[in-house]
C-alpha cells in the first residue's frame, strides 16, 4: 500500500536543501556505474489539460537533473493514450510552458503514440507467453471481480483462454470488430495480490476515436500503466521520477519490464507532489472552475496554471526559485502561499522599475502653488541601481493621492495626511492639509493644501523640521487612466474541500477587485512590462487584454504593509 504521512507545512522563510534524496540516489548510481553511468530522465505530461504550478516541480526536477552535468538528457514525452480527453491545444500549451520555464528538450520530443506499433508487439508477446488474455467481462463485472483491500479478487472466467484464441480475439479487437467495452486485454498476474494494481490489470481497451497524432489507424489503445514503463524503456530512461500516488503502481511497472525482459529497466522513484494552500492542484477541479465560469479561463491570473501565473506577471526565475526552496522529499507537505509570493518579490526587487500610480484617487489642490505652473521633477526608476535611469515627473497645482493616505481623524501610528498635518510628497515638496471639502453624501471629495517651496525634491527645510509620512502622487493634468486588477487568493480556506465539503464553497468572492479609473504617472503611457507601483505592490501589463489605448495592469503580488496589519489587528 502507498505510504501515508501526515501533512506538514513549510513556512515562507525556510529554504530546502538542494541535496535531495533523488539526487543522492542518482549520484550513488553514477558512482556505481549503474546504467553505464548514464542519467536520462523524462517529463511525461498527459495532453489533457494545462500545466499548473504542481507540474513545475516535476519539470524543474527532471530537466534540472538533466542539466546539472554534461551528457545528461531529459525527454519531453506526451503520454497520449486516451484520445477522448486529449487535444493538440494542450500539446502546444505544454511545450510553451516548459520553454517559458527555461528548459529545452532539443531533439528529444516524443509521444507515447510514437510507440503504438512496439507496444502492440509487446502485448502480443505477453499473450504468447501466457501472461495476457482477452477478457469479455463488462467494466462493472471486472470491478466486482477485482475484490477489495480486505478480500482477494476472483479469476475471470476468460482467464484461461488458449493463447491462439487470445491472439485471434486481440486481432479482431484491433480490426474494429467489437464495440467499446466489449473486450479488453488484461495482464495475467495474481488476483489474490494484496496490491490491487496487480490483480490482472487492463492493458488495452477499445476506443473508436481518432487520435490527434495517429488519426484513424488504431481503435485499440494501451493503458497508461502499460504504456508508461515501456515508453521509459524504449527511450532508455534511467530514472523514472514520479509522485507518491504511483508508488503502488511500481510493482506493475517492474512486472511488465521484467516479464518482457526489456534491455533497459528504468528505476522508478517517487517523491511528494506539491500541495499549495489557498488553491487546488487537481486538474479535474481546475477544469471544473473553468467550465463553470468561476474563472475566465485557464489563463485567469488567479489560477495556479502556468499560463495564468505567466499572465499575472510571475517570472520563470521566481517559479524555479520556488521549486528550489520547497525541495524534493517523500513527505507530504502543505506549502504556504507566502513561499511563492516571497519568491516573486525577491526576483522582482532587482528587476523592476519604480513608478507612481494612484489606484483610488483623492483630489488635492495646492492653493499657494501657481495655477499654470508645471515643474519637471527628477526621479530615478530604481533606488539603488542607476542602470535603470530616471524620468521627469510633472508637478502641478492639482494632484491625486491615495484615499487611504488621508484620515480626517488620524489613528495612533498613522503618519500620513490629516487636517493640519504636514507630509512629504515623494520626489516633490512638503505639503500641509488646510481644509477638507466633502460631497453631498458627506464623503471627502477634495483636500485644500499648501506647500513649502523650499522643500523641492523632499529637501529638509531651513528650519530643520522633519515629517514622518511620505506619499506617492500623480499630477492630475498629466496622469493617464488605466484599469488595474487587484488579485487575491482564489480560495478563502487554506485547504479547500479538505473537510469533505464541495471545494467550490471555499471560493473567495473578493479574489479580484477591478479599478477602472486608476491614475498613473505619464511615463507609463507605453508600458509593456512589470513595474513596482511605489508603496502598492508589483504590477504587470496584462498580455491578453491591455492595449496602448486602454492599459490594463494586473497586480502580481502586494508589498508588505505594516499599517494594513495594524488596522486588521484593531478590527
Amino acid at each position: 500500500m502507498k505510504a501515508q504521512s501526515a501533512n506538514t507545512t513549510i513556512p515562507s522563510d525556510e529554504k530546502a536543501s538542494q541535496n535531495d534524496f533523488i539526487r543522492q540516489i542518482i549520484a550513488d548510481d553514477v558512482k556505481a556505474n549503474k546504467h553505464d553511468g548514464q542519467v536520462v530522465t523524462r517529463f511525461p505530461p498527459e495532453p489533457n489539460g494545462y500545466l499548473h504550478i504542481g507540474h513545475a516541480k516535476s519539470i524543474c526536477l527532471n530537466f534540472g537533473i538533466a542539466t546539472e552535468q554534461p551528457g545528461r538528457h531529459c525527454y519531453l514525452r506526451f503520454d497520449d493514450t486516451n484520445p477522448s480527453k486529449e487535444d493538440m491545444e494542450y500539446v502546444e500549451s505544454i511545450q510553451t510552458d516548459v520553454r517559458w520555464l527555461g528548459y529545452d528538450w532539443g531533439d528529444r520530443l516524443r509521444h507515447s503514440s510514437d510507440y503504438f506499433e512496439q507496444l502492440h508487439e509487446y502485448a502480443i508477446a505477453l499473450i504468447k507467453m501466457g501472461k495476457a488474455y482477452v477478457c469479455s467481462l463488462t467494466s462493472e463485472q471486472i470491478k466486482d471481480y477485482r475484490g477489495t483491500l480486505r478480500e482477494p479478487g476472483k479469476n475471470s472466467p476468460y482467464r484461461e483462454r488458449a493463447v491462439a484464441e487470445n491472439l485471434a480475439l486481440f486481432e479482431r479487437m484491433k480490426a474494429g470488430e467489437f464495440g467499446e467495452g466489449e473486450q479488453v486485454l488484461r495482464a495475467k498476474i495474481d488476483m489474490a495480490s494484496p496490491n490491487l494494481n496487480m490483480r490482472d490489470p487492463v492493458i488495452y481497451r477499445i476506443k473508436h476515436l481518432p487520435h490527434q497524432m495517429t488519426g484513424d489507424k488504431w481503435c485499440i489503445y494501451p493503458m497508461y500503466d502499460f504504456t508508461h514503463c515501456l515508453s521509459d524503456a524504449i527511450e532508455g530512461i534511467t530514472h523514472s521520477l514520479c509522485t507518491l500516488e504511483f508508488e503502488d503502481h511500481r510493482p506493475l511497472y517492474d512486472w511488465i519490464l521484467d516479464t518482457l525482459e526489456t534491455p533497459c529497466h528504468p528505476q522508478q522513484i517517487e517523491f511528494a507532489r506539491l500541495s499549495l494552500n489557498y488553491t487546488v492542484m487537481s486538474k479535474r477541479k481546475l477544469q471544473e472552475l473553468v467550465e463553470n465560469n468561476h474563472v475566465s479561463g485557464w489563463d485567469d491570473p488567479r489560477m495556479p496554471s502556468l499560463s495564468g501565473m505567466r499572465r499575472r506577471g510571475y517570472t520563470p526565475e521566481s517559479i524555479r526559485d520556488f521549486c528550489d526552496r520547497i525541495g524534493i522529499t517523500r513527505k507530504n507537505t502543505q506549502i504556504e502561499m507566502g513561499v511563492l509570493e516571497n519568491c516573486i518579490r525577491s526576483d522582482l526587487e532587482t528587476k523592476t522599475a519604480r513608478v507612481m500610480a494612484v489606484l483610488k484617487p483623492l483630489r488635492v489642490v495646492i492653493d499657494n502653488y501657481p495655477k499654470d505652473q508645471v515643474e519637471q521633477l527628477e526621479a530615478p526608476y530604481h533606488p539603488t541601481d542607476p542602470n535603470f535611469g530616471s524620468r521627469q515627473l510633472p508637478f502641478s497645482r492639482v494632484l491625486y493621492i491615495e484615499q487611504d493616505d488621508f484620515r480626517e481623524v488620524a489613528p495612533k501610528k498613522f503618519f500620513r495626511l490629516a487636517p493640519g498635518r504636514e507630509v512629504r510628497l515623494r520626489y516633490g515638496y512638503f505639503i500641509t492639509c488646510q481644509d477638507v471639502l466633502k460631497d453631498k453624501n458627506g464623503d471627502v471629495a477634495e483636500l485644500r493644501c499648501t506647500y513649502d517651496p523650499e522643500t523641492r525634491g523632499g529637501a529638509t527645510p531651513p528650519d530643520g523640521r522633519k515629517v514622518k509620512g511620505t506619499l506617492h502622487w500623480v499630477s492630475a493634468t498629466h496622469a493617464i487612466t488605466a484599469e488595474v486588477r487587484l488579485y487575491d487568493r482564489l480560495f478563502n480556506q487554506a485547504e479547500p474541500g479538505a473537510d469533505g465539503s464541495d471545494f467550490k464553497t471555499a471560493l473567495n468572492p473578493n479574489s479580484i477587485e477591478t479599478i477602472s479609473d486608476a491614475k498613473l504617472e505619464p511615463s507609463l503611457a507605453q508600458a509593456t512590462d512589470r513595474y513596482q507601483f511605489e508603496r502598492l505592490g508589483y504590477f504587470c501589463v496584462d498580455n491578453v487584454e491591455s492595449s496602448p489605448e486602454a492599459l490594463v495592469f494586473n497586480r502580481i503580488v502586494t508589498l508588505r504593509d505594516s499599517w494594513a496589519k495594524i488596522e486588521k489587528a484593531n478590527v
